[in-house]
């Protein structure tokens, strides 16, 4: 089996934060890549109204208590900060872990944040069109800032040929798809196909994948289609044990 990277996603819903912090601290003496939460303002299932915490809020007591793993969103939904101020807390996180966090970033989904939070849901094609409008303007704000972060790596979350896959190709560092092994080829195909229309070594971009635990008898299948590091989710109470398994199949 190929090397490949590991990562975690503590999925910060039904929980207290302390369960959170104990999870991230175990994760990060695993010595995971990656640890991961995700920019929700509510559960994404179970019950619907359960515990939940915000995102980069939680990013920042990550990057000030671990020490080992890089870190970020999978991924920030564009919608609900300005490009500038996003850009400005990504390079003051990474300050703050000593150059460990990752600005994860898509276009939006989840219509019930929007709603209950006062943005705009508007439509799919929209948000796509803001994201593209962001990215620029993230990248223009990283390189003003003082001090700057210039290479503060952007992954970017989703599959849509046309548009998120192009964008990666443009801005990205990472990317992040989700599906079984054969769409997620797929995908891996048309994001290649984009870095040779623009000139990109498509090399440059780490092939990441979120998987659950039932599908950790496929890494071998994931790794074939293109993946170079698969991030396992966990939900509370977090039994790292999955993730023990993941690691000693990365670490040969």
């Amino acid at each position: 089996m190929a090397r490949f990277k590991v990562g975690v996603q503590l999925r910060p819903q039904h929980c207290t934060m302390d369960q959170l912090r104990e999870a991230w601290t175990a994760a990060d003496a695993l010595e995971v890549d990656t640890i991961w939460t995700w920019d929700h303002f509510y559960p994404l299932f179970g019950e619907p109204d359960g515990p939940h915490y915000e995102c980069w809020t939680t990013l920042a007591a990550i990057a000030a208590t671990t020490r080992h793993a890089r870190f970020g969103a999978l991924v920030t939904c564009n919608s609900y900060r300005n490009p500038e101020l996003l850009a400005d807390m990504a390079r003051t996180i990474n300050e703050i872990s000593g150059g460990r966090a990752i600005l994860g970033i898509g276009a939006g989904w989840f219509e019930r944040d929007y709603t209950e939070y006062g943005y705009e849901f508007g439509d799919a094609p929209g948000r796509l069109r803001a994201l593209k409008e962001a990215l620029p303007r993230i990248k223009s704000r990283l390189a003003k800032l003082n001090p700057a972060a210039p290479d503060l790596p952007i992954m970017i979350g989703g599959s849509g040929p046309k548009v998120t896959l192009r964008l990666t190709a443009e801005y990205a560092q990472l990317w992040n798809g989700m599906g079984d092994p054969a769409t997620f080829a797929e995908k891996v195909r048309i994001l290649d196909d984009w870095c040779a229309e623009i000139g990109r070594d498509p090399k440059e971009i780490d092939r990441t994948v979120m998987i659950n635990n039932d599908r950790l008898d496929q890494v071998d299948e994931y790794l074939e289609a293109g993946a170079t590091h698969i991030i396992l989710g966990s939900d509370a109470p977090f039994d790292l044990e999955p993730l023990t398994r993941l690691l000693k199949l990365a670490r040969g």
